[in-house]
């Protein structure tokens, strides 16, 4: 197969690329080692947000550029993406009042916000402080978004194929050589040991933490160093309040971190951040980092929170450029992209850095750089044409929830909200009377496990239990043995019909 272009990485930058790409007219494939986002873009702090703390290291136009996307990316994504308010207690031995006032009042207005509310100041005294420890008087309410990590680049990835791309998952590049005009890319599906060859015109390298290694020993260029690696962990833990608002910590090293209201039952807390030697896919939280999280936390509420209030943590390793910081929070968060090859041979692009918020602009700036290469087929479109089932109004949710409970009264509310939330009006495909197959455990039934397999690349229960739902944190032992089954036999039974 020949590809005008051709890309390394399945995580958010890729899919994103792939999906901005095809949709301009050029042909692309991709191709993802493991499962799509199963790197960096599933192991996030789940948010689209400014990015607060960066103003603080002068990356304004990082800021800025996030600040703008925000209302763009729920526009585009109204199921996986919604506003969230962030609460700042201000803290007397830290940050001034005046200080976090005046950043809050750069993140108001640098950004274009239309219709997430602005800051206001809140009494901690009141209900949305009752968690807090009694020296918490006053504080500061600001909106972000929280979204789905790995759904957007799922969505991102259907998208791109909807316009013809091929996306090929647990599908290895093992080797990438300039032959005249093209790029002679050598693959290896990983299911079946079989190798094959593909030729492209340019050639785009965003494999995240493994971006140096795609350098060094699929391309050949051994002395590539260009990203400084980055652990950033999380823990999971009961729920610790009630109200729906996250908070924003302050700690006396600087750095902030989050607690947030996730999965209805739980709560988030992240993230760290300390430099990371070794091969990114073992990366793991260490004790030092889950004890860092539960004082830091513990700073702020009048329950201390303690490690046998966690239930799942997880790690990843965050590909930032190498700009020399001294430290790995100061490391720059903004993204870098370089054009390698004379104007008379195919070009390389490595994308290093970045962060979820920002890549459908690092897409967009991508499609300017393959322009000037392989010449203009379409102007900028992404953020106008909704996600796969984001093509519903921001304040339409709450009526889409009311639709799929009236179609299957049978499902009870948590489900019906899980499954709006996950794949918005999409749902109407397999949420159906009478069609819904058996239950493997809290709602999620064979219809939409078939659906997710056909339509997204699902191949294991882990695919589907922590990256297109999150439901690993219900399922037990044997729900996920029963599930493990299905698919290897509905796997089987496709075999079959294809001989």
């Amino acid at each position: 197969m020949d590809y005008d272009v051709f890309i390394i990485g399945g995580g958010i930058n890729g899919c994103g690329i792939a999906r901005d790409a095809a949709g301009r007219g050029y042909s692309v494939g991709l191709a993802e080692m493991n499962d799509l986002a199963s790197g960096t873009s599933s192991w996030s702090t789940k948010l689209i947000h400014g990015g607060l703390r960066y103003l603080e290291h002068y990356e304004f136009s990082l800021v800025r550029h996030a600040l703008m996307e925000r209302e763009v990316l729920w526009a585009i994504a109204p199921h996986i993406i919604r506003p969230l308010r962030f609460i700042l207690p201000h803290h007397a031995g830290l940050r001034p009042a005046w200080l976090l006032r005046l950043g809050l009042f750069l993140y108001d207005h640098r950004g274009g916000r239309k219709k997430l509310r602005a800051t206001t100041t809140v009494d901690l005294d009141g209900p949305l402080g009752a968690p807090l420890r009694d020296e918490f008087h006053k504080g500061f309410e600001y909106s972000d978004a929280r979204v789905d990590d790995a759904r957007l680049v799922v969505l991102n990835a259907r998208d791109a194929a909807a316009w013809g791309a091929d996306i090929m998952v647990r599908t290895k590049v093992i080797g990438a050589r300039r032959e005249t005009d093209r790029w002679k890319v050598t693959l290896s599906d990983q299911e079946n040991g079989r190798t094959f060859t593909v030729s492209a015109r340019f050639l785009v390298n965003v494999g995240g933490p493994w971006v140096d290694a795609i350098i060094q020993t699929a391309i050949g260029q051994n002395q590539a160093h260009n990203i400084r690696l980055v652990q950033g962990s999380h823990i999971v833990t009961r729920k610790l309040y009630e109200h729906d608002r996250a908070y924003i910590f302050q700690n006396a090293d600087d750095r902030i971190i989050f607690t947030i209201p996730y999965e209805e039952d739980f709560t988030l807390v992240g993230t760290t951040d300390q430099d990371f030697d070794g091969d990114p896919g073992d990366a793991a939280i260490t004790e030092a980092e889950t004890q860092y999280l539960l004082s830091a936390a513990s700073e702020y509420f009048k329950r201390p929170v303690i490690a046998d209030d966690i239930v799942w943590s997880y790690s990843g390793v965050r590909p930032l450029f190498d700009d020399g910081a001294s430290k790995a929070q100061e490391a720059t968060r903004d993204y870098v992209l370089k054009v390698d090859g004379d104007e008379d041979e195919p070009a390389l692009l490595n994308g290093f850095g970045g962060k979820i918020t920002t890549y459908r602009v690092l897409s967009e700036e991508v499609l300017e750089k393959i322009e000037r290469r392989l010449g203009a087929r379409g102007s900028r479109w992404t953020g106008d044409r909704p996600l796969p089932g984001g093509d519903f109004p921001v304040e339409g949710l709450a009526a889409l929830e009311s639709e799929l409970h009236r179609s299957v009264p049978e499902l009870d509310e948590r489900t019906v909200r899980r499954l709006a939330r996950g794949y918005g009006t999409d749902a109407r495909q397999f949420v159906r009377p009478g069609a819904l197959g058996s239950d493997f455990g809290h709602g999620l039934y064979e219809a939409e496990v078939d659906w997710l397999v056909r339509n997204e690349w699902a191949r294991t229960a882990e695919d589907i239990l922590w990256r297109r739902t999150k439901l690993g944190l219900r399922f037990d032992r044997n729900q996920e043995s029963e599930l493990a089954e299905h698919m290897k036999n509905r796997k089987s039974e496709r075999s079959k019909a294809a001989e």
